[in-house]
């Protein structure tokens, strides 16, 4: 990948209770303890993007499967910030659709 190429980083988002909430949810930064999406230039919204605390958020990262549950959302007029905790990778068996 050259240095203008971005990597496409998702998310996929369950809620308990109701199931998944989001499948490959488009972030622009994935972090140990989080993610963060801006929107500038964007139609869409930091409000439009349903994501409550206890959400269960998973993701890929060097070809591991990691979950963490979230303890804090915080909307700005062009981001939003996710804070996760209990984030550990899951066993290389399992599975998600």
């Amino acid at each position: 990948m050259s240095r203008t190429e971005r990597r496409l980083l998702t998310v996929d988002i369950d809620r308990r209770g109701y199931g998944r909430r989001y499948t490959s949810l488009p972030v622009d930064e994935i972090r140990s303890d989080g993610f963060s999406i801006r929107f500038e230039g964007a139609y869409i919204r930091p409000e439009h993007i349903d994501v409550r605390l206890d959400d269960i958020v998973r993701w890929r990262e060097g070809g591991r499967l990691f979950q963490g549950r979230v303890i804090a959302v915080q909307r700005e007029a062009q981001a939003l910030h996710v804070t996760l905790t209990d984030v550990a990778p899951l066993p290389p068996d399992a599975f998600f659709p």
